[in-house]
């Protein structure tokens, strides 16, 4: 216990930068779940597209859905998304997996659309980055 104690004394800068870093991540875990939406990784969002034939919300900008997006994925920036959510109506029954660059924007993306009444959300962990790294496929069509 001495040492602990001659530790923090002699690093305190240090310790307090591991103690935001833990916080900044405790706090994005719960972030979403919190506002009711549920994080799922790569193979799950395959499988909610192949068998429940989920809607695809890539929030990017649009120049970086042109260089690479999942199949049949919509894109709406996260930028403009609270002004075009209704457009998203005809989707309420399907489920939705927002998906961003590494999964924090996709996180405000699915709040955003539960608060607007829809229910069935989920937001990509990792985002693209995760899902390349699956060796899951991306189009540019």
């Amino acid at each position: 216990m001495d040492r602990f104690q001659e530790f923090f004394l002699n690093n305190q800068l240090l310790f307090m930068a591991f103690i935001a870093v833990a916080g900044a991540l405790i706090w994005t875990f719960f972030q979403g779940r919190a506002k009711g939406v549920r994080n799922i990784d790569p193979a799950s969002a395959t499988r909610l597209i192949n068998q429940e034939d989920a809607l695809i919300l890539d929030v990017r900008p649009e120049a970086e859905f042109r260089q690479g997006h999942i199949v049949n994925a919509i894109n709406l920036p996260a930028n403009g998304l609270d002004t075009r959510i209704d457009t998203l109506n005809k989707y309420r029954k399907r489920p939705i997996v927002a998906v961003c660059r590494s999964g924090q924007s996709s996180i405000k993306a699915a709040s955003a659309l539960v608060a607007k009444g829809f229910d069935n959300v989920y937001s990509l962990s990792g985002g693209i980055l995760a899902w390349e790294g699956a060796s899951l496929p991306l189009t540019k069509k």
